[in-house]
């Protein structure tokens, strides 16, 4: 959260709590929708240390706008229950005690019921408290901030549970009917030039920001050039069958480490069966060629570009060559749930928005003069400034509207189980 960006500093108090209203409805049901093609078995089960149940999901975004925003400010607001203080809670240490991480899935009660409840009793209170002609300011961007919280777990909801369907020997698909493609091919991989020069990096100042983007600030670049599309399937698979799972001189030291502990030998989901299957939220499908590769870790997708005579972007060129670009593309609202081959387009550089997120070679780290905000919602950021790595762009499973030029999302080196692809660069 930005203590020095306004919400929306161009609309009146009413108007902005009116919009705001809408689309935390808006927001919550989506929320719902994501969960309704899910069994209560499904919502329950955690497949993984870093995945979390659909049920954790769909309860600690309430509880966020329980703790943050209902008990401080709904004067008799009414807690829900007591007990969910600690079993939703993620990360935040001022809050108080918190459930180990991997052990949500251990959590058989409260029911999915009872947390469909909570979340109903929590809708309830914010609409009321949203109505009040008082709401306005500092209230309004922590409600905007709950928002967009909850935004980004409608796609850790998607990510979670594709991890979790494709440990079920049975592959079900999350989606009843794959999709229909439209028979788009990548294009030619070009690259776009763009000159050395100082430039202006980060969050501009207009609508929502999280405090990671800011502030922004000027920052040296040597000329660069960056690839036109995301690396594709077909391309990938090259590099696979050029032996680039067994080649130590493309990998850095830990990510050699880490293939050779773990048997890494091909994107997360891949699968030979004469001929590279890839498992979807659709299930099983045949490997689509030209739709950009995607579930890779930065790890591979480093040693990719070592392979293919290039580099990662940092997350400074990635923003430079998108300023200006608009943000369209494959988001969750396309309903594909899949990356998409970019298609016949005017466009210098396709694609950088929606479908998978670039990894990028910058570390996760504060911008200059970088303060995060005060009290329980400064832990939303800052306290991970270590040992991660900046991906930009979006996906596929990303909501439309949580995504801009600025946006920083950013995970361990070895995360794949995220919609994460990758864009080449190089020095011109």
């Amino acid at each position: 959260m930005n203590d020095r960006l306004p919400l929306q500093p161009e609309l009146p108090a009413e108007e902005a709590r009116s919009t705001l209203a809408a689309r935390f409805r808006a927001v919550r049901e989506a929320t719902m929708a994501l969960a309704a093609p899910l069994s209560a078995e499904d919502c329950a089960i955690q497949s993984m240390a870093d995945a979390s149940p659909v049920k954790w999901h769909l309860a600690h975004t309430s509880w966020f706008f329980e703790t943050f925003v209902l008990e401080p400010h709904l004067p008799g607001y009414r807690i829900f229950d007591a007990a969910f203080r600690v079993l939703f809670n993620s990360y935040y240490n001022a809050v108080g005690a918190k459930h180990p991480r991997p052990q949500r899935g251990l959590i058989s009660r409260p029911s999915l019921a009872d947390v469909h409840a909570y979340r109903a009793h929590v809708d309830a209170a914010t609409s009321t408290l949203l109505g009040d002609p008082l709401v306005a300011g500092r209230l309004l961007e922590l409600l905007e901030l709950g928002i967009q919280h909850e935004q980004q777990h409608q796609e850790l909801i998607l990510t979670d549970v594709k991890h979790l369907l494709s440990c079920n020997p049975q592959r079900p698909a999350y989606a009843l009917a794959r999709a229909p493609g439209d028979g788009a091919v990548a294009p030619p991989l070009e690259w776009i030039d763009f000159k050395a020069g100082l430039f202006q990096i980060g969050h501009d100042g207009t609508g929502f920001a999280f405090d990671n983007e800011t502030p922004r600030h000027r920052q040296y670049l040597e000329a660069f050039a960056l690839a036109s599309r995301p690396v594709s399937n077909d391309e990938y698979a090259a590099f696979i069958g050029d032996g680039g799972y067994r080649r130590p001189e493309l990998w850095l030291s830990e990510g050699w480490d880490w293939v050779q502990a773990n048997k890494i030998a091909a994107p997360l989901y891949w699968e030979d069966d004469a001929g590279w299957r890839q498992f979807t939220l659709h299930g099983m499908l045949p490997l689509e060629g030209d739709a950009p590769v995607c579930h890779v870790s930065l790890f591979e997708a480093d040693a990719y570009a070592r392979w293919a005579g290039a580099r990662l972007p940092t997350e400074a060129e990635w923003e430079v060559a998108a300023a200006g670009v608009a943000v369209a593309g494959h988001f969750v609202e396309s309903g594909a749930l899949r990356p998409q081959p970019a298609g016949r387009t005017d466009a210098r550089l396709a694609q950088l928005f929606g479908d998978v997120w670039q990894w990028t070679q910058s570390a996760y780290a504060p911008y200059p003069g970088f303060r995060p905000a005060a009290g329980a919602v400064g832990e939303y950021n800052g306290k991970f400034m270590c040992n991660q790595y900046v991906l930009r762009g979006g996906s596929c499973a990303t909501p439309r509207s949580h995504i801009r030029v600025s946006y920083r999302n950013f995970f361990p080196a070895a995360a794949r189980w995220q919609f994460s692809g990758l864009r080449l660069a190089r020095d011109a």
